[in-house]
């Protein structure tokens, strides 16, 4: 299991912005953002696989997210722009070893439950 660790969660006003981060302390081929609001399925926003560097985008996002990595190895930042309250949720950071979640199901990084490493979660919250 690769341990991550996330940060950067926190309030903003509808139309604001934010930065989330991302550090695998391990060997990943593939990491990538999700989020889960209460009562709603984990969903992904974005990933990269690191054998290539291409990064994926789910449809939602529509340009407002931007998916980088950090000056570290294994370092992934998530900025978030034109933020919305529907989009008030809790932020996981996943990592995949084998780089297969996001080919075995469907959309661009998959769906969560093949994602096997995730961190534990950061707050963002966006009011009206």
């Amino acid at each position: 299991q690769v341990p991550l660790v996330e940060s950067g969660g926190g309030s903003v006003q509808a139309g604001g912005s934010l930065t989330l981060s991302c550090i695998a302390t391990g060997y990943t081929f593939c990491m990538g953002w999700f989020r889960q609001a209460p009562g709603k399925k984990r969903e992904a926003i974005s990933c990269i696989d690191w054998s290539d560097e291409k990064i994926y985008y789910e449809d939602f996002i529509q340009g407002r997210f931007t998916l980088s990595r950090g000056i570290a190895d294994n370092t992934l930042n998530l900025q978030m722009n034109s933020l919305k309250p529907e989009e008030t949720a809790m932020y996981y950071c996943a990592a995949d070893p084998t780089g297969w979640a996001r080919l075995v199901s469907s959309g661009p990084c998959g769906v969560s439950t093949k994602w096997p490493d995730w961190g534990q979660g950061t707050q963002v919250t966006v009011s009206s």
